[in-house]
């Protein structure tokens, strides 16, 4: 019988900063009980995270882990030498979610369903490490026990970043472990094997896809064992010396120190980010943070799409150049989108500035989400602002079409982790009081500061929030973010009220200080009329268009809603209104955005669709249209067919 969990389970989350951190602020427990977010969660609790062994198992990945553990007999299944981290994944996943579940008591409990497959694997896991700590079940299986030959594509030290990150998460969860001992051996296996010239170490190189550095921070996070630090450390500036053959694609090209743009493959580059952010936090080392600062700007105001997706090239997963955002090429990699949320996050601890949970909100309602269907069964991998009339789809990974699973299925368990401990990244607590970045309905938390929040966002601007615990006699500030999109906004607290013309917001906090009561109430009124937005004049792909937004949402047209002609002829009238509708029967409950357009009237061109600049030949507009634009999330849920996110205005 599974044993009980041996201790009362940390209610810390994926980042649980160091003692020593130089962080301005310190993630806060927070509980989301209802609307927006929770049924989000819901459906991963209840139909993604269980799917998870049965998926992984027709994939191949679990038979994988029984052969290297000689429990099985066959030949390894999949494409890739990566294919482990699916399931490192799928287990981060499943602890967090364990951890919103009571712990079991008693030594006869039952376990539930969830945690006996957490157990069941975590002993796969464990059987299929080597003596000394390795573990990939690729290498062990295929390549005849060969290791680190191939540290640009074999992804040995990224599986065991994966693998870590699962295991912290699980002994955070549940108290156990099982896997952080299987963790600890890994981590300890590299640290014997990697080290810069003069160390006597066997091998001085990095690997082809950061991960292994963030993780080697949390696992000093939650052992206090420094070398894990150090060792995070050595590989973080070890990238950009060449010892991949110097390509920016795999973040060889140039010292992160140094750099000035962010390039290369979008997700290694975030996840390398994320580690030097984490580096700078511990260690108050003043370079990494300045080049965190100056490539988190980069990257926001020359290479980040509307949705908050990142990657412009579907060929090598890259960045592109500085305003280089197509729209049906975009690529906007889902697992691009989830670490954008978990560097940024890092950087909002650091700095304690309100832009960056600007751009988590973002990311998280559009870019993100749109990678899960509404059903919690099918998944993008790549995120197109566009799929044009009479689009012919390729299939497999790079579909703009939802798909059960990938040959590289990194994105759908990374998907069910955020949001599995999405609670983790809503709040935050420092000496003067509270910090809200995101809101839900629920509870926040910082010490002895409890606040109860009731919203309907992001449908209805307005979130009451009630005083639950406060020290008696104490002075604090309770912290509510701004959006950067907001241009209206009001809040009562007692008999003050204020509004964007007088509170005192500092850089886009709203901090309202006062000696609190259990009871008091503040209420704040975002503003959510709907608005049009223009790119930047330098982004040629949407020049002479505009997109439809509405609170943090962005909103798209879909072929479904707009029968009788293709997307690509439509033209929206930006002098007419915009209507707000909600539908409660439409994809789940969503708010629909009418406006007005027109039907391209499109001459005959012949064999040649070219003319002569300013002639009468020229395309008029036709016939009125009512277009209606839906939230970018909810695309491709209903049937294929073509989508828009910026349409053009003449």
């Amino acid at each position: 019988m599974p044993r009980a969990r041996s201790t009362q389970p940390s209610r810390t989350g994926p980042v649980r900063l160091g003692p020593e951190a130089r962080a301005v602020l310190r993630p806060a427990a927070a509980e989301v009980a209802d609307g927006f977010w929770h049924t989000r969660r819901q459906v991963n609790a209840h139909t993604s995270v269980p799917q998870g062994p049965g998926l992984l198992e027709s994939a191949g990945n679990l038979h994988n882990l029984r052969l290297a553990a000689g429990a099985a007999e066959g030949e390894f299944e999949g494409a890739y030498p990566f294919v482990d981290t699916d399931v490192y994944k799928w287990l981060e996943a499943a602890a967090w979610q364990l951890a919103q579940q009571p712990p079991a008591e008693p030594q006869s409990a039952s376990p539930s369903e969830l945690e006996s497959e957490v157990e069941r694997i975590i002993s796969l896991v464990a059987a299929a490490q080597q003596p000394d700590g390795y573990l990939n079940t690729w290498f062990q299986l295929v390549k005849g026990g060969e290791r680190y030959q191939d540290l640009r594509w074999g992804h040995e030290l990224y599986c065991a970043g994966h693998l870590i990150q699962a295991a912290v998460a699980h002994h955070r969860a549940t108290g156990r472990g099982e896997l952080l001992d299987v963790a600890r051996r890994f981590a300890d296996h590299i640290d014997s094997v990697f080290g810069p010239p003069g160390s006597g170490k066997e091998i001085d190189g990095i690997d082809g896809h950061p991960e292994v550095e963030t993780a080697l921070v949390e696992l000093y996070r939650e052992t206090g064992e420094r070398r894990y630090l150090d060792l995070a450390g050595y590989f973080v500036d070890r990238h950009g010396h060449g010892l991949l053959g110097g390509e920016a694609y795999c973040q060889d090209r140039v010292p992160l120190r140094e750099a000035t743009n962010v390039e290369g493959h979008a997700v290694r580059q975030l996840y390398l980010l994320a580690a030097a952010t984490d580096l700078a936090t511990e260690t108050g080392d003043g370079e990494l943070r300045a080049a965190a600062e100056r490539l988190w700007h980069a990257m926001t105001t020359t290479k980040t799409h509307l949705t908050g997706g990142l990657g412009a090239h579907h060929d090598w997963e890259d960045f592109g150049d500085p305003y280089e955002l197509p729209n049906e090429r975009a690529y906007c990699e889902t697992c691009a989108a989830i670490a954008s949320v978990q560097w940024s996050w890092r950087m909002a601890l650091l700095t304690g500035e309100a832009r960056y949970g600007d751009l988590i909100e973002r990311t998280l309602f559009n870019g993100f989400l749109a990678g899960v269907s509404l059903d919690g069964e099918r998944w993008l991998y790549v995120n197109p602002l566009q799929v044009r009339d009479g689009h012919t789809d390729p299939g497999g990974d790079q579909s703009a079409r939802r798909t059960r699973w990938f040959r590289c299925a990194c994105c759908p368990p990374n998907v069910m982790r955020l949001l599995a401990g999405l609670e983790h990244y809503l709040a935050t607590g420092d000496d003067d009081g509270l910090q809200i970045h995101q809101y839900v309905t629920g509870r926040y938390g910082a010490g002895p500061i409890a606040v109860r929040a009731e919203t309907d966002y992001p449908w209805h601007g307005t979130v009451a929030l009630t005083v639950e615990d406060t020290p008696a006699d104490r002075l604090w500030s309770l912290s509510l973010r701004i959006p950067q999109w907001c241009r209206e906004f009001r809040v009562r607290c007692g008999e003050v009220t204020y509004d964007q013309t007088d509170a005192p917001v500092d850089e886009g906090w709203l901090r309202i200080e006062r000696t609190w009561a259990p009871g008091d109430q503040v209420v704040l009124e975002l503003g959510l009329e709907p608005r049009l937005t223009a790119g930047d004049p330098r982004v040629d792909a949407v020049r002479g268009c505009a997109a439809i937004e509405r609170g943090p949402l962005v909103y798209c047209l879909e072929q479904v809603d707009h029968p009788g002609g293709g997307l690509d002829d439509l033209v929206l009238d930006p002098s007419r209104p915009l209507a707000v509708k909600h539908r409660p029967d439409l994809l789940g409950g969503v708010t629909t955005i009418v406006a007005a357009g027109r039907r391209r009237d499109i001459p005959d061109a012949g064999w040649w669709p070219y003319r002569p600049a300013g002639t009468d030949e020229a395309p008029t507009d036709g016939e009125s249209v009512e277009l209606t634009a839906i939230p970018y999330y909810a695309w491709a849920n209903r049937q294929d067919g073509a989508m828009r996110v910026w349409l053009p205005t003449s």
